[in-house]
């Protein structure tokens, strides 16, 4: 960077679901440092843009929508953009639901730095037949440069940073709304006393309307005598005046909308209904897990394949280089076994992100929480909760993290410890793989009745907590965007898609990989050194020392023991436990379930549908992977309550399990 070279700093800043995040990507390429904001676990994406002589770094704040805080991650915004190391604000909106967002706009205008407004989606916006009257937007915005952006299509990028650039020489805007004359006297009476006692503060105008609404974060951090100005809140008129405001703006600017909200309304009434939301959601899931299992399996056969191909050539040619036998059954039996079994899986998990993906960028993963608020209001938390519960499906360390929406430390807390029931995405291929050995006829019923129970054994459980919290404080109401149905965005989905493949590969390489040489080891050496039947093995006596406690679960063989153990480094490798602790090197193919199946019958001829079931069953409810138990900790800074929610879990999958196994001996 030369001497002359200028030097900016901008936070972008918008509602949730605007697009926020992926114009930031789009922006600022992969020049990306991620850390965590001051004293929050919170992520802090920074970024950097060159425009001619100008050097931009870009902070992607979370998103919020409104500069009034209760969460966490709100807070984080505000504290953000009032720095004053931050030299503009680039507001994101999302221009096919202006009217929305222009509220955070009105807020942020009042800050007194300068903002642009990026509106985003403009591509949904004439796809939708709808017209923004980009002329006289910014004239009732101030005189705000408006830009019209598609992050998704990587268009008006340019023209956003020559305004980020040019708007901060020109400087903050001034007030464009006024409240009245009773408002706007005590207001200038407020930024009078706020000058006298914080002359060097950047924000006067938007402190005093804060203290007008008594927020008790500006109070606490600017203290100043108000009790003669200030006689009552007058939150509810500051949000009356913004609201009629902003009718006004979306009155003169935006034509022809009632077309598409009618269309969404519509569907609405099906997808939201009080009764019937429910039950579609969960055919809806059904069917996402009936296109993971059959197109899914119909993909994996290659994969299977040529993984069946590569072991032989491998094994050949260390053979024919005379390679010890303990290194060729180190590679071939540990290492490519463990590796490849989950490899098989890829076409499964690609297929589950996909329909996922699509749900969530259609907008249909906000109905979700609608849906649900009823049902987890009783359990004493808002619908809100069961978003992370939803991303859960996905992966439970982002699900864990995003509890940081929620208000209350209490509700965190309780969505953590129940959040782990939702079946990831490193549990399907377990339910693949006993759903294709024991129940061949109905497989993907086998594998959804998984999902079903986490998520009632998740709500059962926040019944169960919140019944012994009479007399705390009852779960906030539900505040949430309902977005407008839109056609998901190819690329978005394919980014999505690619980032959690590329997470699952990465596990394949580096946890699972370990995993597979350490079960190796334990399975081939014993107290005398290296052993030729795994029976007397390290391994063995591990799970033989655990076998009377899984016994009343039907699971008492020491190989089950032994994978159990080892999920808990990641649940994948309960199936690449599998593939090694029983020689097999492709467990997903036809042949290399039916040598397992043989092998278990071998040691426990009576192990059928109902003892796979219950293997299941406690794979699903029991201790999270070690990531997650670490996310845990550090969202809840307690190592007492981590403890507490791994014994939970550990006793709720044995009880769980037992009742499958026993109840069902009776039954059948």
């Amino acid at each position: 960077m030369t001497e002359s070279e200028k030097k900016i700093r901008v936070a972008f800043v918008g509602n949730p679901n605007c697009g926020k995040t992926t114009l930031f990507n789009a922006v600022t390429g992969s020049r990306l440092k991620v850390a965590n904001w001051p004293g929050v676990t919170v992520e802090k994406k920074e970024g950097s843009a060159q425009y001619e002589d100008c050097s931009l770094t870009i902070v992607d704040t979370p998103g919020i929508y409104s500069l009034t805080c209760y969460t966490i991650e709100e807070k984080v915004t505000r504290q953000c953009v009032m720095d004053d190391e931050i030299d503009a604000v680039v507001n994101v909106v999302d221009a096919s639901s202006l009217e929305r967002n222009l509220y955070l706009t009105l807020q942020l205008l009042e800050l007194g730095k300068p903002v642009i407004l990026a509106l985003n989606m403009m591509d949904i916006v004439s796809e939708r037949g709808m017209e923004i009257d980009l002329h006289r937007l910014p004239e009732l915005l101030g005189g705000i440069p408006v830009v019209p952006v598609s992050a998704a299509k990587r268009t008006g990028l340019g023209i956003l940073l020559h305004a980020v650039v040019h708007h901060c020489e020109e400087g903050a805007v001034g007030p464009v709304l006024t409240y009245g004359k009773e408002i706007e006297e005590k207001i200038t009476r407020l930024e009078e006393m706020m000058q006298a006692h914080y002359p060097q503060h950047s924000s006067i105008r938007w402190h005093a309307l804060k203290l007008l609404e008594n927020d008790e974060d500006v109070m606490n951090e600017h203290p100043i005598s108000i009790e003669n100005v200030v006689g009552r809140s007058y939150e509810k008129d500051i949000i009356q005046k913004k609201y009629a405001y902003i009718e006004n703006i979306i009155r003169e600017v935006l034509f022809h909308k009632e077309k598409q909200a009618a269309s969404t309304d519509r569907i609405d009434r099906t997808l939201t209904h009080p009764f019937w939301g429910v039950p579609i959601f969960l055919l809806i899931m059904c069917f996402v897990f009936f296109l993971t299992f059959t197109v899914g399996d119909f993909l994996k056969g290659g994969f299977e394949m040529a993984l069946g191909f590569l072991s032989a050539q491998v094994s050949s040619l260390l053979v024919s280089v005379r390679c010890a036998p303990w290194l060729i059954s180190l590679i071939v039996e540990g290492i490519m076994a463990g590796v490849g079994g989950i490899l098989t899986f890829i076409p499964n998990i690609v297929i589950l992100f996909l329909a996922l993906a699509i749900l969530e960028d259609s907008g249909y993963m906000s109905r979700v929480a609608y849906v649900m608020d009823h049902i987890m209001g009783r359990a004493g938390l808002s619908g809100k909760a069961f978003l992370p519960m939803v991303l859960g499906f996905g992966c439970t360390v982002p699900a864990i993290m995003a509890t940081r929406a929620l208000e209350t430390e209490r509700d965190r807390r309780k969505t953590m410890l129940i959040t782990p029931f939702m079946s990831c995405s490193a549990r399907l291929p377990i339910y693949v793989l006993f759903s294709d050995m024991f129940f061949a006829n109905c497989k993907v019923l086998a594998a959804f009745s998984m999902y079903a129970i986490g998520m009632i054994v998740a709500i059962v459980s926040a019944l169960v907590i919140h019944g012994r919290e009479k007399g705390k404080e009852s779960a906030d109401c539900l505040l949430i965007e309902l977005p407008e149905y839109k056609r998901p965005n190819i690329r978005t989905i394919g980014i999505y898609v690619w980032t959690k493949l590329k997470d699952y590969l990465e596990k394949a390489g580096t946890t699972i990989f370990l995993a597979s040489i350490i079960i190796w080891f334990v399975l081939n050496f014993g107290m005398h050194g290296m052993v030729e039947d795994a029976a007397d093995s390290f391994g063995a006596m591990i799970g033989r020392s655990m076998m009377p406690l899984l016994a009343p679960a039907g699971l008492d063989m020491w190989q089950i023991a032994v994978a159990l153990i080892s999920g808990i480094s990641a649940k994948e490798v309960v199936v690449s436990s599998f593939t090694v602790l029983f020689g097999v090197v492709n467990a997903d193919s036809a042949a290399g379930m039916a040598a397992i199946v043989d092998r278990i019958h071998m040691q426990k001829p009576d192990f059928g549908p109902l003892n796979a079931y219950a293997l299941m069953v406690f794979c699903l409810l029991y201790v999270p992977c070690a990531a997650t138990i670490a996310t845990v900790k550090k969202e809840s800074g307690s190592w007492k309550f981590t403890g507490k929610m791994v014994v939970f879990q550990l006793l709720l999958a044995w009880c769980a399990a037992t009742a499958v196994y026993q109840i069902g001996r009776v039954l059948f």
